[in-house]
């Protein structure tokens, strides 16, 4: 039986560290909505482009583009067994068009993890998170510095911030979450579903917990 879990919280919860470290407990791949969308923002695809023309803004990338990106990549055959979804669903509508996609192979969310974080917290978070241009590598002006500012300690090269982490477009896409995706919340906790966990613990002790659950859960 393949096993599918979502990660499921606001900008900044820690959600893509998670989903890597669960992922390669559970022996299936992540599938990561916003390295999705970059990767078609990066080929100028037809999608790619309409999806930049939100994200750039802050707001979220419409379902019907969302969902054609997400089944495309989940149809690929190393999903076969299973995926940690990160940043998907995000909607109700996507919610439901994922429970189609996965029914149709016999198979269907095993455990929703809503990884909470408060607001103060998530905005100190993002707004502080650079990346170099090379390969991608995080750094964080408090928890996470390089060596020398304004350089990658791995690659040398320059680190940028992503339009989306700017103190500004942080503050209005923590308020896109709460006013849009929060009804997925109950949507997961009416099917029982949902587990909820304290984002602002440790790192290790957070996957450690997930893990947990997780084989709880959904057994192998």
């Amino acid at each position: 039986m393949a096993r599918f879990v979502v990660l499921f919280g606001p900008p900044g919860a820690g959600k893509g560290t998670q989903a890597r470290g669960l992922a390669e407990a559970m022996g299936v791949p992540p599938m990561s909505s916003g390295d999705l969308f970059r990767a078609h923002v990066g080929t100028e695809s037809d999608l790619g482009k309409l999806a930049k023309s939100y994200l750039d803004k802050g707001m979220l990338v419409p379902d019907d583009v969302t969902i054609q990106m997400v089944a495309e990549r989940l149809a690929q055959p190393e999903f076969r067994q299973g995926a940690v979804l990160d940043g998907f669903p995000r909607t109700v509508a996507q919610a439901e068009a994922l429970q189609e996609l996965l029914a149709k192979r016999g198979a269907s969310v095993g455990m929703v993890a809503d990884i909470r974080v408060s607001p103060e917290t998530l905005v100190r978070r993002l707004s502080g998170r650079w990346m170099c241009q090379a390969h991608g590598h995080i750094y964080h002006t408090q928890n996470h510095p390089p060596a020398s500012p304004g350089v990658c300690d791995i690659d040398g090269s320059p680190l940028v911030q992503r339009d989306d982490d700017r103190p500004e477009t942080v503050e209005k896409r923590i308020q896109v979450y709460l006013d849009q995706t929060a009804p997925v919340e109950q949507y997961y906790r009416e099917r029982g579903l949902l587990y909820e966990i304290d984002g602002e613990q440790p790192m290790e002790r957070l996957t450690e917990s997930l893990i947990r659950e997780t084989d709880r859960r959904v057994p192998a």
